[in-house]
Formats: C-alpha cells, structure tokens, sequence
C-alpha cells in the first residue's frame, strides 16, 4: 500500500480524482483557515451529506484558530472527536484507505505538512422505513420487519436482546463490493463449534461481490445438490431473536432485509411465527394442518397419476366408473394432463408474481378459472383433474417458509414422474430415497431429521406439537446449546 509522505493536498487530491476517473459526483475544494493555511477537502456527494461536511468545516476552523505549523493530525482528531462526538473522525497514512474511505462515504481533509489524512464520517444512507413483513405476515405479535439497512437491523435486535452475551461480528466480503456482513449469537448459548463452524465459512468466501443473503446462503450451506434448505431465511427481528434465544447463529447482510438462521432442522419448516403468540393448544393444530397440507401438496397428484393408471382395485365401483366417464374423450394420458395442468399453473403463479402488483393477482385468479373450466369444457382435461391440481396448489401455499414451499413442489413432480412409470411402487422407492437423503443431510453439525432420528424426546415439546410456555424449561438438547435449563 502506497504511503502518505509530506502530504501535499492539491496533487492527493488530483490524484484521488485520477484513481477514481474523476466521477461526476466528486466534489474537491480547496478551503482556507488562515492566509498561510490551505487543505483540500473531498467527498462524493451522492453517498455524502453536505450539512454534515459544512459543519466539519466550520468545527475545524474553530479548531484550527491559534495552532501553530506544522499540524499534527492525530491532535486534530483528537480536538474534533471532542467537538463532535456523535461524527466518526480517524486519521490515515495509506493511499487505498483513502480512496475506500470515499466509496463509504466519508468526507477526506488534507491538511499542508501531514503525513495523515482526516477520514470524517459524512455518509447519508437512504433507509426505508420499517413496515410490516411482506412474506411473513402474522395476524398477532409484532409487525417490524427488517430493512435493507444493516445498521437499523441491528439495532432491531438490540432493542429485543439487551444482554451483555449477545455477541456481534463483523466480516468485509466480496473484493469489489466490500459488503458488510454480520454474525450474531448469544455467546452462553451458541455452541463454539456452531459459531467457529459459521466463522470459518464466511471467512472463505472468495466472490467479488455479496448483494443479497441468498448470495451468502449458497457459500456457507452444508449440502449443494438437495432442494431441501439448509438456513431458515427470514425478515422478522422477533423470528431472530427466538432463535438466538435457543442457541442457534444468524448472519444478516447489509442491504438485504433477510436474515440467514442456523442450524435448522426439517421439522423447524412448519412453525410459523404466530405459533408463539396463540394459545398451544391452537399453535398444535395449526402445526399439524400445515404437515397435513405439506403430504396433500407432495402426494395428492402423485397417488391419483398411480392408481388411475395401476391400480383400479383400490377406488369404489362408483367412484372408478365416475372417473372414467370423465376421462372418456380425454386425449391425453393422465401423467400428461397432470404435468400439463400443474405446468400451467406453475406459469400462472410466476406471472403473477412477475407482473404489476395491481393486475398479477387478478390474472394469476382469473386466469386458472378460465383456463380451468375452459379446458374441461373443450375435453383437454377431465374435471378430477382440475380439483386434484386445486388442491395441490393450495396446499403450497401453506408452507411458511418460501424456500420450503419450492422444495414441495420439486417433490411433487419427482413423485408424479415416478408413479406414471411405476405406480405406486414407483411413489414408495421415491419417499424412501427422501428418507435417506433428510437422514444423511446436517445442518452445521446437526441432523436434518433432529430430534426425531437422533431422537430426542425432550425436544419434541415444541416441534409437532407446542407445549405451554411454563412447561419449556429445558432448552433444544439437538442444538448442543451449552445451557441446559432455562
């Protein structure tokens, strides 16, 4: 790194503008506290805030009035520090430090006759205001949702956590972004190994740039090539904080308002945030509705594609005869129908999620009535079809993870490509390949499967079933969380 030697600020600051090929929005003036007395100071406007360099300006000629030559830097900061507590003020000697301290957003003071340069914290960041979650609604319990903004965040969590254990580090990644990058836990809870394991992973990320958590996700999750996540991704600080309180290590990147949860196991993928601000005995069955929905949203196309095509024996005389006179001018097979029907719906979801908000939900409505009834009309699909595909959809959309939710529906159609070629049997070799490949994943060390296999009976308390509250006392033994009791 080149250094700062009897700093001269006209030629820095010429050739700051030369490394930076002298952008529109960097502004280089000159600035006079005395007649003998001339810096220069620069800063780019569009990630700067001007009454906050003017009134730097103003505090270093209060400050400069009296001094004799030469100047000496760090007993400037020092002055100014006192003067302004609430602006960040540093000294620098290195080139490069310079030319990143006005990407931050830092406004630089080149003083004659230093070897420092003044680095002062001028940055404005444009924050969007806190407002609901848009993927994660609750009908009860809070309704802050994370922003892009890392530092509004954070401080999310400190206002729930406002304990001395609660640890926060941060990681500068990506070479060309330098993104922020943030790791926080509990440090009497979270096991070391989890926290080293979490550490290690982001220190070896070698990308040019983090732009989203999703980015941060596909470097530091356990196992590439399963459509099964891995992290719990979520914009809620009290899903956060619950989840810290039981061991486990969030990471949350700046400008991206999810943050990334682990460990986490499959069973962890049907709580819902709400499940903790209703009654247990409501939050039990909702739990189980949502693993009713998950088996309808995987099996239901599968079963029917099946036993329509291998295994008549197993519906009622009136139900079977009802079915194949249906199906009687059908063209296609019911394999080909089915994939055909959920395709189209799948296409129909994408567009209303992709087209404006106003008319995507009208079209994504409208047009599976439309299309569905018009398809039973011209004979292109039966009308068990059409209830079949209904009903699994629905049942995706039960899922409160999203990531989740897109798991489901590979499985739907592995399973339905499955039994159009070998029936039933061909579905039971397909859920015992998943079985293995849930029991053979872990999650930063824990099994996917936990607490069911390995089995831990203390756990289950809160996984199908919720218990009250007063009856939690033990915290997750599968976590391997260093406190035992509550």
């Amino acid at each position: 790194m080149e250094a700062l030697s009897d700093i001269q600020p006209q030629a820095l600051a010429d050739k700051l503008a030369e490394r930076l090929h002298r952008p529109p929005d960097l502004i280089s003036q000159s600035f006079a506290l005395s007649s003998e007395w001339v810096g220069r100071y620069l800063f780019l406007e569009t990630v700067a805030d001007k009454d906050k360099v003017e009134k730097a300006l103003a505090f270093l000629a209060i400050e400069r009035k009296g001094r004799p030559e030469p100047i000496d830097a760090n007993t400037l900061v020092d002055a100014l520090t006192e003067s302004m507590p609430t602006i960040h003020i540093k000294a620098a000697s290195q080139f490069d430090d310079c030319v990143q301290a006005l990407l931050d957003g830092y406004c630089i003071l080149l003083i004659p006759n230093a070897d420092h340069a003044l680095f002062v914290d001028v940055a404005h960041v444009v924050r969007r205001e806190i407002s609901e979650p848009k993927t994660e609604t609750t009908v009860r319990g809070p309704h802050e949702g994370f922003t892009e903004d890392i530092k509004q965040n954070m401080s999310l969590l400190r206002k729930r956590l406002k304990n001395p254990g609660f640890r926060i580090e941060q990681y500068e990644i990506g070479t060309k972004t330098r993104s922020k990058v943030i790791v926080a836990y509990l440090q009497d809870l979270a096991p070391e190994e989890v926290v080293s394991t979490f550490q290690a992973r982001l220190q070896a990320i070698r990308s040019d740039g983090i732009i989203d958590s999703s980015y941060v996700e596909e470097w530091i999750q356990d196992k590439v090539f399963t459509p099964f996540p891995t992290l719990l991704g979520t914009e809620r600080p009290d899903v956060v904080t619950s989840h810290l309180l039981e061991g486990r290590v969030a990471v949350l990147v700046d400008g991206s308002p999810f943050a990334l949860i682990g460990p986490i196991t499959f069973f962890q993928f049907f709580i819902a945030p709400e499940d903790y601000y209703q009654r247990a005995d409501i939050a039990t069955l909702l739990r189980w509705l949502r693993v009713v929905s998950f088996l309808l949203a995987i099996f239901v196309p599968s079963l029917f594609i099946a036993i329509v095509l291998y295994h008549h024996e197993l519906l009622p005389n009136p139900l079977l005869i009802n079915i194949a006179a249906q199906r009687e001018g059908v063209p296609f097979p019911v394999f080909l129908e089915a994939i055909m029907m959920l395709t189209t719906f799948e296409v129909l979801r994408e567009a209303g999620l992709r087209m404006p908000r106003i008319a995507g939900q009208a079209i994504s409505i409208v047009g599976a009535l439309v299309l569905g009834e018009a398809a039973v009309q011209a004979g292109l699909v039966s009308a068990a079809m059409v209830i079949v595909v209904a009903v699994t959809a629905i049942s995706n959309f039960v899922s409160p993870s999203y990531s989740f939710g897109i798991a489901q529906r590979l499985l739907q159609f592995s399973y339905m490509a499955l039994a159009g070629f070998m029936g039933l049997y061909g579905v039971m070799c397909g859920v015992l390949f998943t079985i293995v490949h849930l029991a053979s994943m872990k999650s930063f060390g824990v099994s996917y499967l936990a607490p069911l296999a390995p089995t831990f009976f203390s756990d289950w308390k809160d996984i199908l079933v919720r218990v009250p509250q007063p009856w939690m006392k033990t915290y997750p033994r599968m976590n391997g969380t260093r406190r035992k009791r509550r």
